[in-house]
């Protein structure tokens, strides 16, 4: 899997025909398309119905639904954001051409950089547009902590699903227009925290980079090593300040560590390997979901061969009910699906679905009538059965994490991280 360098512009609203157009580009460029507002004004108020003014494919009567996306287009994390977009993109292009529905579907991407204090004029060009009925995202779980609230207290309230964003205090804000289709970190911390103790470890430090999501993960796993009556050494790094991890590096040595575990993104985690090689660690070196990415291969380089990963999310090369999303991700993007392309496929599917369900029982899809259809979806994805809880996660049963390794540059999914030795 790499990182593309071709760059062609999104427009603001991307319409079947535009879907073709951009799948190819993968760099996000600057703020991911803008979102400005269509020109017509919606009857059904904001956020209320559909966008028939000139945007219906091949002059049909069809009304034209919007679906927005929140999430890194560009910056030190944009692989990830830029996974998530493509995976949408996908599934409205598939949705457009199928000839199923009675309606059209188009995304209005909004670059937030993944950084919480850039996320809320991304979340305020999705809110302020009366087209976009619904939202994919945030991706990471700092720049969620930071707009969910604005998403959820809006008039109507916006319809989110994120395909990312991990932190285990999510679900408790009480947002109620929020919803997730993977394991937050207090189940991948705890899984992964179990995999290590049952495998050996006997003294594990825990590096995190004190953002949301990693110092979240990092804080449950040591939690959860402590428990098994692993030696747990913990320390936090600033990732926006930290750009020498030689230092680090040099502690975890000396502690006399046999495994360490990093909470952080993958851009910083590369630094990091590269750190502990030249300090000379001979133990086993863990990251979570955040570090599951090109970014990582690519710039750790034979650094981080034999790296560990956690994520609930799913390799979209081992589950035989996403062969043909491979196949035609493949196709659209001259690339193979990455990190969490799987999961936006999803929840731009669970959101088609439910706007479907609407159109067919002869009501009109708005932000309203979308996040009545989330409290009773139930839908069959390549990733997992996706019904919510009140909280808005994916019910437990349903969920599960898993264990990825780089084997010489190339992120091979391991299996269900509980049944792995």
């Amino acid at each position: 899997m790499r990182i593309r360098s071709m760059t062609i512009p999104l427009a603001a609203v991307i319409t079947v025909g535009a879907v073709a157009l951009t799948g190819c580009s993968s760099s996000g460029g600057g703020n991911g398309g803008g979102g400005g507002k269509s020109s017509s004004n919606n009857a059904g108020g904001l956020g209320g119905g559909s966008n028939s003014s000139g945007s219906n494919s091949g002059g049909g009567s069809e009304p034209t639904y919007t679906i927005g996306f929140i999430g890194a287009l560009s910056g030190a994390e944009a692989q990830l954001g830029i996974n998530e977009k493509q995976g949408a993109e996908l599934a409205i292009a598939q949705a457009n051409a199928s000839g199923k529905y009675k309606f059209k579907l188009a995304l209005d991407p909004q670059d937030s950089e993944g950084d919480p204090a850039k996320a809320p004029s991304a979340e305020t060009a999705l809110v302020s547009n009366p087209q976009v009925i619904a939202t994919i995202g945030p991706a990471f779980s700092g720049e969620s902590l930071a707009v969910n609230g604005k998403f959820c207290g809006a008039t109507p309230p916006m319809p989110i699903i994120t395909a990312s964003a991990s932190n285990a205090t999510l679900q408790d804000q009480h947002w109620a227009c929020w919803h997730r289709i993977i394991a937050n970190d207090n189940v991948e911390g705890s899984q992964g925290a179990d995999w290590l103790a049952r495998t050996g470890s006997k003294k594990v430090f825990v590096l995190n980079d004190l953002s949301a999501y990693g110092k979240g993960v990092a804080d449950t796993m040591a939690t959860e090593l402590k428990k098994k009556g692993v030696t747990v050494v913990a320390q936090g790094a600033d990732a926006t300040t930290t750009k020498n991890y030689g230092p680090i590096a040099e502690q975890v040595v000396a502690s006399g560590a046999d495994a360490l575990f990093y909470g952080g993104y993958d851009a910083q985690t590369a630094l990091l390997a590269k750190a502990l090689k030249a300090a000379g660690f001979k133990g086993r070196m863990v990251s979570g979901n955040g570090s599951l990415d090109t970014t990582f291969t690519k710039n750790a380089g034979s650094a981080g061969y034999g790296w560990f990963f956690t994520c609930g999310c799913q390799d979209p090369t081992k589950a035989p009910q996403s062969q043909s999303f491979i196949a035609a991700y493949k196709k659209m993007f001259n690339e193979d699906p990455s990190t969490y392309s799987p999961e936006a496929y999803d929840a731009a599917n669970v959101f088609i679905d439910v706007i479907n369900q609407i159109v067919t029982s002869g009501g009109t899809p708005s932000r309203t009538t979308i996040l009545d259809g989330l409290k009773n979806v139930d839908y069959k994805g390549i990733t997992a059965e996706i019904k919510f809880e009140a909280n808005g996660e994916v019910v437990p049963q349903n969920l599960k994490v898993n264990l990825f390794e780089d084997k010489n540059g190339t992120d091979v999914g391991l299996g269900d991280i509980n049944t792995l030795k």
